[in-house]
This record gives C-alpha cells, structure tokens and sequence, in this order.
C-alpha cells in the first residue's frame, strides 16, 4: 500500500515548508516541495502561495499516476497527504503536479475490538471513561452527543449524525453511512462531501454574500461557517484545528493524544488524554466505495485551500502526529466546535 504524506511546518513568519514521502510497508521514498505563503493575521485567514513546485513520487516499482492527468485519483492516494500546519485557505493559484504511487489492496484490519475495528462496538465504549463529558442536543433530529472541552475550545466528542436533505439540501446525495449501512452512522456518525459539510447550497442562497463552493470551485467563506452544524456550533477552521493542536502539545503527539484507546488498527490506539476520542471511521471514496475503517479518521474543516483540496483533520493508525490536508470530493466525518 503506497501512501503520500504531506508535511507542512512553518519556516518563518511568512515561508511555509512541505515534507513529502511515501510510505510502503516499510519502505520510505519522498521528494520536498516548497511552498512560500504570506499570513494576513491570527483569524485563520491566509493569502496563498504564488507557486507550487512541482511535487514527483516515484515507487520503487517505477509505477507512477498523475493527478494532473486523472483528477480523480484511486482510493490509495487518499491520506497521508499530510499537512500538520499551514498552507492556505483557498485563495491559491495553483501550477503544481503531483504523481501518485501505485498501491497494493487495502489489507483489513485484524485482532479484537480493542486492538483492531470491529461495527459490534457502540460509539459509548470508545469514550475516554476517566473523562467527565458534557453533552448537547441538536434540535433539528433530537439526537444527543457528547462534548468535551479542550484548552479554550468545546468540542463534540462525537462524529456528527445529521442526515435531513428536506431541511438540509446540501446533504442530497452527498452524506452516507459507511458501506450505506444505516446502523454504522450510529457508531461512527456520517460521511460527507466536504460540499456538504460547509452547507454549500446555503452558502449559494444567501443573498448578502452568495457563493458557489465545492469541488472544482474556490470561494471566499465567512469566517465562521456554521454549515451542516447545529445552532450555536460550526465547523471548525484550519486556525481553529491548529489551536487544537496546540492546546494538546503540539502536532506532532496529537494524534496520539486525540485517538480513541480502542479500535485502531494493529495496535494504533491513541491515549484519548483530552476526551477527543477520535474513531477511526474511515471514508467514502468518490466513485461509491468505503474503506479503510480501524486504519484512520478523516475530519473536515471550513478552510479550503484551492479548487481540488481542502483541509481536514487526518490521522492514522501507524503514525502519532495530526495532519491537515485532503482532496474536497471525498466523504469524510464531521466534529462541530462551539461558537
């Protein structure tokens, strides 16, 4: 399996630096790539790179796939696009290339419940026990979650399970239980486009500031985007994700820190210390198939970065840092954050 990972780590001020490798079972080839960005202030709100440079990753069977020429890339370039701090929310003019690796089938996760994943599991058990969680009702269904509060931020402890298209029409088509099985949205929660997840036909209609958001399209989003959360909360920002980084000790140990205590794959559990209890739920790939549940988590923002990517929270089973960075068109969960 050939994995790409992005990371990204400030230089200076205003230089932002780009690790790249890959990873196969073992075997560790990469490239760097720099990106150069000015940040215009604290908010989260950044001006993007004038250029890319042109990122090639080259297996050691020589088997290689260009984004550029293929958009939409297979199931093994998801993840690993890693990006622990700071690119840019979308406003970038892009004129890179990027090459993905060929990849080997996805392998399942194997051993217990509390070693490896298994669906029997109620979302309950993975919560932290030793953490005092509060909880919340979202209006709209009627359905409860827990929170919790880390540093300054509360936080859902919980993948949100929001399902209504009548209400909500950014969620036609565009939100699913992992393998369209409606029992695992009660373990797991739902997997949205990152389309949906912003309320993109809300965004669209309103009549101070429309805007046409998604895949393919950049946008200019307010500053706190509410999208499919329920009142009083919204989804987070890729500023918003970073001081949740630093409230837990940094990019580096958050994964560790925000994985749940169980259900990761061989051995990956994290020590859930702050209550986050993240699950490693997965995602629905852009041509209809699931994958990769006990392997990683996938959790939007509201940041976009240019037309194909955005930034998500991605961690993984193998690896105890948190990341920030994945293409728009894939479903992913989502975690709302009190306003």
């Amino acid at each position: 399996m050939f994995l790409k990972r992005c990371f990204w780590s400030h230089w200076s001020l205003n230089s932002v630096g780009v690790l790249c490798r890959t990873m196969s079972k073992g075997v560790a080839i990469g490239a760097i790539a720099l990106l150069f960005a000015a940040c215009d202030d604290d908010s989260g709100s950044f001006t993007g790179p004038e250029n890319e440079a042109e990122l090639v990753e080259i297996s050691s069977s020589g088997k290689v796939k260009s984004s550029s020429s293929e958009k939409k890339t297979s199931s093994s370039s998801v993840g690993k696009n890693k990006s622990s701090s700071s690119a840019t929310p979308e406003s970038s003019s892009s004129s890179s290339q990027t090459v993905v690796l060929s990849s080997d089938s996805h392998e399942e996760s194997s051993g217990s419940s509390f070693n490896g994943w298994s669906w029997d599991v109620p979302k309950e058990a993975r919560l932290n026990p030793e953490i005092t969680y509060g909880s919340m009702t979202d209006s709209r269904d009627g359905k409860t979650y827990k929170t919790v509060k880390i540093g300054n931020q509360t936080w859902m402890a919980e993948n949100l399970n929001y399902a209504d298209s009548a209400k909500t029409p950014s969620l036609k088509g565009k939100s699913w239980c992992f393998g369209n099985d409606t029992l695992k949205c009660g373990v797991t929660g739902r997997l949205y486009t990152w389309a949906a997840a912003i309320d993109s036909v809300k965004l669209a209609t309103d009549a101070d500031n429309p805007q046409d958001c998604g895949y393919e399209k950049t946008c200019t989003l307010p500053a706190k985007v509410q999208g499919i959360c329920p009142t009083g909360w919204h989804l987070p920002t890729y500023a918003e994700w970073n001081a949740l980084f630093t409230a837990v000790g940094g990019h580096s140990t958050a994964g560790k820190v925000l994985k749940s205590q169980s259900g990761w794959k061989d051995n990956g559990n994290g020590t859930d210390a702050f209550g986050f209890s993240a699950l490693p739920a997965g995602y629905r790939d852009y041509d209809g198939s699931f994958g990769y549940e006990g392997d990683l988590a996938y959790i939007w923002s509201s940041s976009g970065y240019d037309s194909d990517y955005t930034f998500s929270l991605d961690l993984y089973y193998d690896d105890e840092s948190a990341y920030l960075f994945n293409y728009k068109y894939y479903g992913f969960s989502v975690r709302c954050l009190k306003d």
